[in-house]
């Protein structure tokens, strides 16, 4: 049985984290306010987290859904201190998509005289992003996304700015880290996340991927420790009012990817900036499913609903745009 846990807070304003039961029940861990806090205890003590949270024993029960109806579920991971000290990252086309998304592209594949560059990286995640133990892989697609102050809670509105061309969800599987203090990267376990881009920027050209990235994201409620299974199978709905204009389902986990997760870590973490001692990673690992690729346009007030089976609680958040903000460049 996976170890699950939340972060919140009391209804005193106090942080706290929870254990969540099969049953959808929670409990206090006791003595930590935070993920983070009970992730270096282990860290230091040479045990696992799941050996961390048992050590610390359970308080009192807390009810998650009203917590999650409140709006006092954070993110299941935060840097306690400086939010400029969490790293939201992620990589893209490593996903087969459905069967018949699969066939298609693997018959677009067979020629390689007119393939784009997007399906060249592709093609080359199909061949040679599942090495061995031991040898490299390729490497994916890359992108930054944010700091911690990107980062929206569970049940929060998504901040889609003003200038966006669009604001639409990426329902996506999350590897959480935390640096060790001798640069080791630590794997605490896996979210559920929602990797909120702007898909009509990015498709004006790929050049502007980039620019499509930074916006808010969300993940959570709860951070599953451990491994993720190898297939993991969703659903991704977007509400309007009381109507359900978008519901489909989506596959993730290595069975449904051309690049296995260890790969897409090996090659975020060879660079030296990003094994800093004590910083939080947060790094999204891709879907092949999207409401914008049939044609939706998301508007204010629409949410976004995420459920996988490797997770308990579902992911929502609503769309809200920004006023437009006036930036000043002054000369020193």
């Amino acid at each position: 049985m996976a170890l699950r846990l939340l972060q919140l807070t009391l209804p005193d304003g106090a942080r706290a984290v929870a254990r969540l039961s099969e049953d959808r029940s929670a409990r206090l861990v006791a003595g930590v306010s935070s993920t983070y806090e009970l992730a270096m205890r282990a860290i230091a003590r040479g045990t696992s987290l799941a050996q961390a949270a048992d050590d610390a024993g359970t308080g009192d029960a807390v009810d998650i859904h009203l917590a999650l109806a409140q709006g006092r579920v954070l993110a299941p991971l935060d840097h306690p201190t400086d939010p400029a000290h969490l790293i939201v990252t992620g990589t893209g086309l490593t996903h087969l998509g459905s069967a018949e998304g699969r066939d298609k592209m693997h018959r677009s594949l067979e020629s390689t005289a007119n393939l784009t560059d997007s399906m060249k990286m592709f093609k080359l995640g199909l061949e040679t992003g599942k090495p061995k133990a031991g040898a490299e892989g390729s490497q994916p697609e890359w992108f930054y996304k944010g700091d911690g102050a990107s980062v929206t809670a569970p049940e929060s509105p998504f901040p889609s700015p003003a200038f966006a061309q669009d604001g639409g969800e990426e329902p996506e599987m999350v590897g959480l880290y935390i640096i060790g203090p001798d640069s080791t990267p630590f794997r605490l376990g896996f979210a559920l996340g929602n990797e909120f881009s702007d898909h009509v920027t990015e498709r004006f050209n790929y050049l502007w991927l980039a620019h499509s990235k930074l916006r808010a994201c969300s993940f959570g409620p709860e951070l599953r420790v451990g491994d993720l299974p190898s297939s993991v199978q969703g659903q991704s709905r977007i509400r309007r009012g009381n109507e359900l204009i978008w519901d489909k389902p989506f596959l993730s986990g290595e069975d449904n990817m051309s690049h296995s997760i260890a790969n897409l870590e090996a090659h975020h973490f060879k660079y030296e900036l990003f094994r800093r001692p004590g910083d939080v990673h947060v790094h999204f690992f891709g879907t092949a499913t999207l409401s914008f690729s049939e044609g939706v346009k998301t508007q204010d007030g629409d949410v976004f609903e995420l459920e996988a089976d490797a997770f308990l609680l579902p992911l929502r958040n609503m769309l809200a745009t920004e006023a437009p903000q006036t930036v000043t460049i002054k000369a020193l």
